[in-house]
């Protein structure tokens, strides 16, 4: 909450100087995956239950209101084709990191997704971008975030610490790792939204949920980031975190009501979507959607 103002000559608090700034929006080039061949027929995180029925018309007919919003707002859609057997592919941002037309490939954790790293360099390479084949394991977008011209590393549960050195040399950027113990917030992006990617280092801005993090990440967002909104337990259940924004229009689970009036309050134009069914496969607006800069 802002700070009561002691008197009228005293200036505005932080916060209302925050939420007065005008919001932006720039026009963004993503690739997703269509899930002709979604369901859940295996467990790799807390949110999947193979026992739990899937509708696979229901996860198209959700992600098909996710690319429209897209669309209608202005931003570039391309597609990569869903492999019959890789029921994950519909989570593009785990297939890669892209920045000024150089894509570092993913390398995953798990046996079952492991066909999609091939699969998504392919589809860089065949659409004219470099690819940095990995000799760590990541996975991708999903645990790694720009912020301005940092990167922010995740860490815990799927990306290796290593992978964190190998982008910082790739990319020639400044990256912080940042340590995830909650299973449920497996990926950096299920826990950190990041707000304002595009702008200087100084305004770049985030919101985040304080549990997912180990001490040490909590004190580094916590000084690298002390405007960002703190999201609490019952949005991020929802992963109402795992959301894109433009800059000023900001794509996230219908049912974070809560995150939804602290993005207003900040002057940002929340556009809930329903993707319960895609959640069972343990993914969000983000998880669906690799940025490709």
């Amino acid at each position: 909450m802002s700070t009561p103002l002691t008197d009228t000559a005293a200036r505005p608090s932080d916060e209302t100087q925050i939420a007065s700034r005008e919001r932006t929006a720039t026009r963004r080039h993503y690739l997703m995956c269509r899930p002709d061949h979604f369901t859940v027929a295996y467990r790799i995180n807390p949110w999947m239950d193979p026992a739990v029925p899937t509708d696979t018309s229901l996860a198209v007919r959700q992600w098909q209101t996710l690319y429209d919003t897209y669309v209608s707002l202005g931003h570039e859609v391309e597609l990569i084709d869903q492999i019959e057997g890789l029921p994950d592919m519909v989570y593009t941002a785990n297939g890669g990191f892209v920045i000024d037309g150089v894509a570092y490939g993913a390398r995953f954790t798990h046996e079952q997704r492991a066909a999609e790293g091939p699969a998504f360099m392919r589809w860089f390479a065949d659409h004219g971008y470099r690819v940095a084949e990995p000799a760590e394991t990541n996975e991708g977008e999903g645990d790694f975030l720009l912020v301005g011209s940092r990167i922010l590393a995740g860490t815990g549960f799927r990306s290796a610490t290593a992978s964190h050195a190998e982008v910082s040399r790739l990319f020639d950027r400044e990256v912080v790792s940042l340590t995830l113990v909650n299973p449920s917030f497996y990926h950096l992006d299920t826990a950190i939204s990041v707000l304002d990617p595009l702008t200087d280092d100084e305004s770049a801005n985030i919101a985040y949920l304080p549990s997912a993090f180990d001490d040490a990440s909590r004190a580094t967002l916590e000084r690298l980031y002390p405007d960002a909104i703190l999201v609490d337990e019952t949005d991020g259940a929802v992963l109402g975190l795992n959301s894109i924004s433009d800059g000023k229009h900001v794509v996230i689970a219908a049912r974070a009501k809560g995150f939804e009036r602290q993005l207003r309050e900040r002057g940002y134009e929340p556009i809930g979507v329903d993707l319960s069914e895609l959640l069972l496969g343990g993914g969000g607006v983000k998880c669906c959607t690799l940025e490709l800069r």
